[in-house]
């Protein structure tokens, strides 16, 4: 059996340093605040919401919630982002997505101030990330990135394939594995025979939308498995984008759902008000994010830390 990357621990061990971080702040007369605007009444979006304010309370940010369930039309929307741009007592703007049919996503984005940007979407930021200087990294990319890292997993010259193009997910991560030497490729709707190419993965993100597009003959057996989707079956039930049952007995690593990449979304966004708070009120953010964490070591030694190529069974559980 797969050792199960579990993205709890991490997470904790991020909120950690973020709310001594804020504790610092508090000291010198900043309060880190959020802003979230939600739209609708989009299930999912509530719980993701109702989560960030859970989390911003745990380390000390404060969050300010703009509930529309109603709706809000594009021109108000924006009014109500050049308002949050221009108050100081707010470090970070969340506009949470999807937005309602009729308002143009790209522009209500944009209008974001990039510094008060924590979920790295603005043009300015991602095209940061692209020049390879990254201002503000996009949490769930950027906490895959943190699981990986926690778990020894490395990524240097790796085979890794990341299956979606979104610029929540895919193409960000695409970048940052990059960043870190590793040899990307990218599938998506338009991909020809994508069994060819996840069987190539040493590391493979799966952020398809849908449940059960990779299964346990599309992968290899030293493969770190990333599950990005959360779907709610029919029965009610959560699913990944990955068939956890086929896949897990085959590869040496996988994220669980949930459980795996979803508490690490909401860590990293409290890592990146932090900052935003930090650039705000002038402090050096070089120390932000810590660097990362030590390899994974089991009891008894070993530890997954495999290099790229290296193949055989599992590691030690």
């Amino acid at each position: 059996m797969a050792l199960i990357l579990d993205g709890r621990p991490v997470a904790a061990k991020v909120q950690e340093a973020v709310a001594a971080g804020v504790g610092e702040l508090r000291k010198r007369g900043v309060v880190p605040t959020l802003a979230v605007v939600l739209i609708g009444r989009d299930p999912a979006s509530q719980v993701y919401v109702g989560r960030k304010r859970k989390a911003c309370d745990a380390v000390g940010i404060v969050a300010r919630d703009h509930l529309f369930p109603d709706g809000l039309d594009e021109a108000s929307l924006l009014a109500l982002v050049r308002d949050l741009d221009a108050d100081p007592s707010v470090h970070g703007v969340l506009v949470q997505l999807p937005l309602p049919a009729g308002v143009d996503e790209d522009r209500v984005i944009a209008a974001v101030d990039p510094r008060k940007d924590v979920d790295g979407f603005h043009p300015e930021n991602l095209g940061r990330l692209l020049a390879g200087h990254p201002a503000v990294v996009p949490c769930t990319p950027g906490g895959i990135l943190e699981i990986l890292d926690h778990y020894g997993v490395e990524l240097k010259g790796a085979e890794a394939v990341v299956i979606g193009r979104s610029r929540i997910v895919g193409r960000p991560l695409s970048q940052l594995l990059l960043l870190r030497h590793a040899t990307v490729t990218v599938c998506h709707t338009r991909t020809r025979d994508l069994a060819a190419h996840t069987r190539r993965a040493e590391v493979l993100a799966v952020a398809a939308g849908r449940p059960g597009v990779v299964t346990g003959d599309m992968v290899r057996s030293d493969a770190a498995v990333v599950d990005v989707g959360v779907n709610r079956l029919p029965d009610g039930t959560l699913a990944g984008d990955v068939d956890f049952a086929s896949v897990s007995p085959r590869v040496r690593a996988i994220t669980p759902v949930p459980g795996g990449v979803g508490p690490m979304t909401v860590a990293m966004l409290m890592r990146n008000t932090l900052a935003a708070a930090r650039r705000q009120a002038g402090l050096d953010n070089r120390d932000l994010p810590p660097p990362p964490s030590p390899p994974f070591r089991p009891p008894g030694g070993g530890g997954l830390g495999w290099q790229p190529g290296l193949t055989g069974s599992h590691p030690p559980s």
